[in-house]
């Protein structure tokens, strides 16, 4: 895993921790050691630009992924050495709002750090939330995770 903090206020001990968690919700997923994600804190304002460059939005979110592994329409399969590692793709992470939305939501701000990480990483796997049943599976398979890691809602 690649961790890059482009705000310079993620410490040794909050990276350890979203290693771990990354991990645990690999091993949740059935994912392979040999797996490659890279995650990247951000400001708003560089989400921000980032969400109305790839989204077309224009206001700054809590968390973005780009699956590397994901084939569109029309796009041709890469056949590789088998040995090579799989990777997934990128998260990106606003240090501000998983702080805003820690106060906001009435947890502490490692929970809601851990919230966004495996959000992310779900999204990378193929789970979305675009309509009722997807957001049910998807949100489901999160507490999931964040709970056998001993993240709840309620940790403060």
């Amino acid at each position: 895993m690649d961790v890059n903090d482009q705000t310079g206020s993620i410490g040794e001990e909050t990276v350890e921790f979203i290693e771990k968690l990354l991990k645990h919700a690999a091993e949740k997923e059935g994912i392979t050691k040999d797996t490659e994600i890279s995650l990247t804190f951000v400001t708003n304002e560089e989400i921000k630009e980032i969400n109305r460059e790839y989204r077309g939005k224009d206001s700054p979110t809590d968390v973005i992924s780009f699956a590397m592994e994901e084939q569109g329409e029309g796009e041709i399969e890469i056949i590789g050495e088998e040995s090579m590692p799989t990777v997934l793709g990128d998260i990106i992470i606003s240090i501000e709002r998983a702080k805003e939305q820690a106060e906001e939501y009435g947890h502490s701000y490692k929970r809601e750090l851990g919230f966004l990480t495996v959000h992310g990483f779900l999204h990378l796997l193929g789970y979305d939330h675009m309509n009722e049943e997807d957001e049910k599976e998807m949100f489901g398979r999160q507490d999931e995770i964040l709970h056998s890691f001993g993240l709840r809602r309620e940790d403060v």
